[in-house]
């Protein structure tokens, strides 16, 4: 295997680090660098020295990953510790690769096997190194070379990781990847972020789940799922995450009924269901996979065009690796579309910014670029008036070149205009193209009864809407037949007022 430019740089780093004497090695690499690639080099290095290593990881992928590139680039026969897998135990190689559950489970609490010997330990996602299971198993091997690998090295709540590690080393992060070719760049549709006021915090540092959960799992803000989906993903392979499995069936359940081919995933999906859910995702099969925590990490499919995030998160690590999951490229891939339903743009920066990740256990990763526009504006971004795309405020649109005009020239867009729909701010052209939609409803659609709309109909439906009434000037311009978008949401209306009758 031929190693890219900074992959070897950052291989030269670590034999720096080694020789320096250093032996608790962290290395950062973005989603989509190549870092197993990098820790299997690693590991080769040390098999052609005739040394053991152990290499850890806490979920199945991640261990049938390394195995499968070691065999197959690099000749080197590994074996798995893992409940359910014992038909690849290999006690006698030199590369054991260990589920940190199953490993923690029995050399220490069973004590039902012997705890492989290693001179180098390497943590695959080393952002959860702090949990008991990967101490225990560290502190085993005083004498071992500890090496650390993630797309983010921070805590939950975004401190470092000095208490483990002693150096740090960087790849290349996400916008010089993107310069490179080696990653997509990201083309983001943010409505405004959701209120999260009065939600609680718990003590990893996040929002607690079940209030969470109760705030954003609504009729109105799912219905907006659906509908930006419809409006902006173009109908490319998607991964939601979403923040509990009630919510994620909601979602999946009006994807649905909007003839949106979703299905729902949870770590209590079986693993021969959930190969078979990710098997239709990859062939296009499904369109929509909506998932609550399992496919933040260990998830490799180069064909998705879209990820949506409607699970708020205060976690930096936790943002970054979500939206990770779609900038990997892929034969006529050129971008992914972001549906940031969840704020956390707006919170913790664009993807492609830079990081400044920090080993220090007291001090926090930081996005410099975005803190410098918080403090110029309260909230630097916008949508594109003629696109939809996020832009900075007073910039040039990055995706369709549109560009802001001086007050005195007249605004063609709607500033900081929340609307109660998913609180997302829309200008006037999307205003009036709305309305001019439901007046084409209005005029072609019957009710069960056969009878027609009233014609107040459509204005109603607007102020329902949008908090206001439409301008009676906008009922010059021509009806238009209702996108699937506009059809998906008036449905959506029929079926909650049809609700609240029955209540």
């Amino acid at each position: 295997m031929k190693l890219r430019d900074y992959q070897q740089k950052v291989i030269e780093q670590y034999r720096e680090k080694l020789l320096a004497g250093v032996s608790r090695i962290c290395m950062t690499a973005p989603t989509g660098s190549g870092k197993t690639v990098i820790f299997c080099e690693i590991t080769s290095q040390a098999v052609a020295e005739s040394k053991r290593v152990l290499i850890i990881a806490h979920r199945s992928e991640l261990l049938t990953q390394p195995r499968d590139k070691l065999q197959g680039f690099f000749g080197i026969t590994a074996g798995i510790i893992k409940a359910g897998r014992e038909q690849d135990q290999r006690p006698q190689a030199l590369v054991q690769i260990a589920s940190v559950q199953t490993l923690h489970a029995r050399a220490f609490r069973s004590k039902t096997m012997e705890l492989p010997p290693a001179e180098i330990v390497i943590i695959d996602e080393c952002h959860h190194v702090r949990a008991r299971t990967y101490q225990t198993i560290i502190e085993a091997h005083p004498n071992a070379i500890i090496v650390g690998l993630t797309a983010t090295p921070c805590r939950g709540d975004g401190r470092g990781l000095g208490n483990v590690f002693d150096a740090l080393i960087e790849c290349p992060q996400i916008g010089e990847l993107i310069e490179l070719g080696y990653l997509v760049k990201p083309k983001i549709f943010a409505p405004a972020p959701p209120d999260l006021r009065g939600v609680k915090v718990a003590s990893t540092g996040d929002y607690q789940i079940n209030q969470l959960s109760a705030r954003m799992d609504t009729d109105a803000l799912v219905g907006d799922v659906v509908e930006h989906w419809l409006r902006h993903a173009q109908r490319r392979r998607t991964v939601m995450f979403a923040v509990d499995i009630a919510h994620s069936v909601h979602i999946v359940r009006e994807l649905v009924k909007a003839d949106v081919k979703a299905e729902h995933l949870d770590g209590s999906t079986p693993q021969t269901e959930r190969e078979a859910i990710l098997a239709r995702l990859a062939s296009g099969e499904t369109e929509v996979v909506c998932n609550v925590g399992v496919l933040t990490e260990g998830f490799d499919l180069c064909d998705i065009g879209c990820i949506a995030l409607v699970r708020p998160t205060r976690s930096l690590g936790l943002f970054r690796q979500m939206i990770g999951r779609g900038l990997r490229p892929a034969s006529g891939k050129t971008d992914v579309i972001i549906l940031d339903h969840s704020g956390g743009v707006h919170r913790h920066g664009r993807p492609d910014d830079p990081i400044e990740w920090t080993l220090h256990a007291d001090k926090r990763a930081a996005n410099a670029a975005h803190a410098a526009r918080l403090q110029e504006h309260r909230d630097p971004f916008c949508e594109c008036s003629s696109c939809g795309h996020l832009r900075m405020r007073g910039m040039a649109c990055d995706n369709c070149g549109w560009e802001p005009k001086p007050r005195g020239e007249g605004i063609a867009y709607i500033d900081q205009d929340l609307v109660e729909l998913g609180q997302t701010q829309r200008s006037e052209l999307d205003r009036i193209t709305f309305f001019r939609e439901l007046r084409g409803f209005q005029h072609t659609a019957r009710r069960k009864d056969g009878s027609q709309y009233n014609p107040k109909w459509p204005a109603c439906q607007y102020r329902d809407k949008f908090g206001s009434w439409p301008p009676f000037a906008w009922n010059n311009h021509s009806p238009l037949a209702p996108t699937d978008a506009t059809l998906r949401w008036i449905r959506h209306r029929q079926i909650a007022y049809a609700k609240r009758r029955a209540a």
